[in-house]
């Protein structure tokens, strides 16, 4: 699940059949590289125990009767057909659906919403909703707010799964690879030669993460579109060459022959079957990078036929070789010929190491949107290119990730018990996103509720056949990615609960307005020169540590902005949308409110790019007031703040009056006086815009003589320097709490902050400009 590769959100919506192709080719290295590899491990890990293969061949026959069906049920109906389309502005992924969700029910835990975020050009829905006809599920769930935080759980399930699918899949794809050493060498020498290897690629893979993928991307396609034809000219070759009739395999029947047959023992094997569907929840997760159309082609054209050519080939081969004396005789590598087994070796090895590298990208991308929503703690995140969206890398999560990865290969040291704690966390996302495209159905898409039902019980119970067998080995390798995910959701659950008890404290002790205007020099507060940034998760007041920061200092700067960095439930908000600005007080006291919306998988901007980006917002908001007559920014008023305008869309829109164009190389934002006989310059902005404009001189209009005040106090300030305000917290719970409150906040959470990134790091803020205030919080 990589979406650091293909295109960027900015794209044309519509392709040509030649973009569609290249995108389709692309996809083969970003979305195909784990499924693709899957025939290295199933038959070795379906038959490690649980059955044996025999003279009748009935074993193998219906092990690839239930593979065959299960790659057409699973990938190719449920998510080419159906899921795919269950898009949000064209991102895929359990908070895709999530996010669709929460915007056509209001069942969302995210604090600060507003009505100005359903303004957004991303924030579509579906339909229009229907207000005489409403979804009794919709009633049911926006009325039960117990269903609200269940819902987080079943998402926050899914993500700890993808993450530990990011621990699993490294190791066991990258140890089939090497396996095929064991043919090779002697039993004593190979054991002492596949684990080491594997931790040394695993180390390599992890250590050159940083770099990013922008060097060697381009030879992901071409390594996993040979993997597709090697596999299938083995498989073409196998059956031609062993058994020409393995076809007949591919009906039902063979499926209830071979349970009737193995019983309890080919129920339990179904987890080893089950991997040959990993993989497959990246066809949705990196939908935002390629197409639904490309990666349809490329997954019914290429992907599915080679993988069922190449597990036609491995049965037929098995169908006429019955004396197997150990378990890795069963493998891929014994069907591979000699002549050609070595360089197949570094072709899978390749392979492996390229569908190793999407889902430890997919794995960074899914932390990243879990942090953008206030469900996991602070860290650093890299942006490893300036032209490709989305290629980030973090190293806290890497570093964790290789030592996990090397445990789990160096701990199990075989295929079968890896593939049992593999398949556990693939099944799991499955029925995660198989339960919420079911409400996407319902909610979004109006369909009857019977339809979802009926979609959710088809696949769910194919689903659920596959969890029971994967849960049964919970002592042979499932307690793996249930233990990971029981401690990843009790992080998350506890980041995400007390930042929400945090934001209601900070709501129940904000400062009203009347004692912000009240400061002056009557109590000895003094304006210093500059622009001060006060940071904060409210979208409206006055926040308490503000209040902190004037008791304990009488002084605040001349240009104050109280700046709310939120996230909003879309993919994506466009630049043009991303900043809503007002007034806070009268225009005279130069105090403002600036609210950046970001959507889940958008690139936070670093603080220079940030800091020129808002003061140019400043002036086009101030300039607004001129170009509308000083009516539209301030008509309507709530609690003293004035209504907020979104500047970079409608706010640019000059009139006549004003002179505005775009320049794609780095600009400033240029302010110019006729009367004055010169200009003032603002830093340059790194954002590609180009904002000039004139105030006209008229004596008569006394709007142009306050905004033209207004907007030098704002450059002398920038002149002057920003500083940055941020609320230092500390948590504890507040006395008479139940002793499970009391450790999830005073050592849970406390522990977390303690050991996480800083907001000021998160936000990227110099530490020569930062100021923070001391906050204790009694939740």
């Amino acid at each position: 699940m990589n979406p650091d590769l293909g295109r960027s959100f900015t794209a044309p919506k519509k392709d040509s059949w030649k973009a569609i192709l290249l995108l389709a080719y692309q996809s083969l290295g970003v979305v195909y590289g784990d499924l693709s590899i899957s025939p290295l491990y199933v038959y070795k890990s379906t038959f490690a125990e649980d059955i044996k293969h025999s003279e009748t061949n009935e074993e193998i026959l219906g092990v690839l009767s239930f593979v065959f069906w299960t790659l057409t049920l699973v990938p190719l109906f449920k998510y080419v057909s159906i899921v795919l389309r269950a898009d949000d502005n064209g991102q895929g992924g359990t908070f895709a659906l999530y996010s669709l969700i929460c915007r056509h029910a209001n069942v969302s835990l995210l604090p600060n919403r507003q009505v100005a975020d359903e303004e957004l050009s991303t924030y579509k829905l579906e339909s229009p909703p229907e207000t005489n006809n409403k979804s009794r599920v919709k009633i049911w769930l926006e009325r039960h707010k117990n269903l609200h935080t269940a819902l987080l759980v079943v998402v926050m399930l899914g993500t700890c799964m993808v993450i530990g699918d990011g621990v699993l899949t490294p190791a066991i794809s990258v140890f089939s690879a090497v396996s095929g050493l064991e043919l090779a060498m002697s039993k004593g020498h190979h054991e002492y030669a596949v684990v080491p290897i594997t931790c040394f690629i695993l180390i390599c893979l992890f250590a050159l993460q940083h770099f990013g993928t922008r060097r060697i991307g381009f030879l992901f396609a071409p390594i996993v579109l040979t993997w597709l034809l090697c596999i299938s000219a083995l498989g073409i070759y196998n059956i031609v060459h062993w058994n020409q009739h393995v076809y007949k395999a591919l009906s039902p029947y063979y499926m209830f022959k071979f349970l009737k047959k193995t019983k309890k023992g080919g129920w339990m094997s179904l987890g080893g079957i089950l991997l040959c569907v990993t993989g497959s929840e990246a066809m949705f997760a990196d939908l935002g990078h390629f197409s639904y159309t490309a990666i349809q082609i490329a997954f019914t054209l290429l992907v599915y036929p080679a993988l069922i050519l190449a597990y036609m080939g491995q049965a037929a081969y098995l169908s006429r070789h019955h004396r197997i004396y150990s378990s890795y005789q069963i493998g891929f590598y014994v069907s591979v010929p000699e002549s050609v087994r070595w360089p197949v070796l570094g072709l899978a090895i390749l392979a492996s190491v390229v569908g190793s590298q999407a889902i430890i990208s997919g794995t960074f991308s899914i932390i990243n949107q879990s942090q953008s929503l206030g469900c996991f703690p602070r860290v650093k995140v890299v942006h490893t290119s300036e032209k490709i969206h989305g290629q980030i890398y973090i190293p806290e999560i890497n570093w964790m990730l290789m030592i996990l990865c090397i445990a789990v290969a160096v701990g199990f040291r075989n295929t079968k018990h890896m593939g049992n704690a593999s398949g556990l966390a693939v099944i799991t996302v499955m029925l995660v996103t198989t339960c919420l495209t079911s409400l996407v159905m319902i909610l979004c898409w109006h369909k009857p509720p019977l339809l979802a039902l009926a979609f959710l019980l088809f696949f769910g119970s194919i689903e659920v056949l596959y969890f029971s067998a994967s849960l049964i080995k919970f002592l042979e390798g499932a307690w793996v990615p249930i233990l990971l995910a029981l401690f990843l959701m009790t992080v998350m659950f506890v980041w995400h609960y007390t930042t929400i008890k945090k934001y209601e404290f900070d709501l129940h002790n904000m400062v009203s307005l009347e004692w912000l205007l009240g400061l002056g020099d009557n109590l000895g507060i003094v304006r210093v020169p500059g622009i001060g940034l006060v940071y904060t998760d409210l979208i409206s007041g006055i926040p308490a540590n503000f209040s902190h920061f004037v008791t304990n200092l009488p002084a605040f700067h001349c240009i104050l902005v109280f700046v709310c960095v939120k996230s909003v439930p879309v993919p994506f908000v466009p630049p043009a949308e991303r900043y809503l600005l007002g007034h806070v007080g009268p225009p005279n006291h130069r105090s403002y409110r600036c609210i950046v919306r970001y959507g889940y998988r958008d690139v936070h901007q670093d603080i220079d790019s940030f800091e020129s980006q808002l003061i140019a917002s400043l002036s086009d908001f101030i300039r607004s007031k001129a170009s509308y007559g000083g009516v539209r920014s301030g008509e309507s008023m709530d609690g003293g703040e004035c209504r907020l305008t979104v500047i970079g869309s409608n706010a640019l829109a000059c009139p006549p009056k004003y002179d505005f164009e775009e320049n794609i190389q780095p600009a400033s934002v240029l302010i110019e006086f006729p009367d004055k006989g010169n200009a003032m310059e603002l830093a340059p902005i790194s954002t590609g815009k180009k904002v000039r404009f004139f105030l006209e001189d008229d004596d008569s209009s006394e709007l142009y003589k306050h905004v033209e005040e207004e907007l030098e106090d704002l450059c002398e300030a920038r002149e002057a320097g920003t500083a940055f305000i941020l609320g230092h917290s500390h948590v504890r719970a507040k006395p008479g709490s139940s002793i499970m409150k009391k450790v999830a906040i005073d050592f849970g959470y406390n522990f977390l902050s303690r050991n996480c990134r800083g907001p000021d790091v998160a936000l990227r803020v110099p530490p020569a400009s930062l100021l923070e205030v001391g906050m204790v919080y009694v939740l």
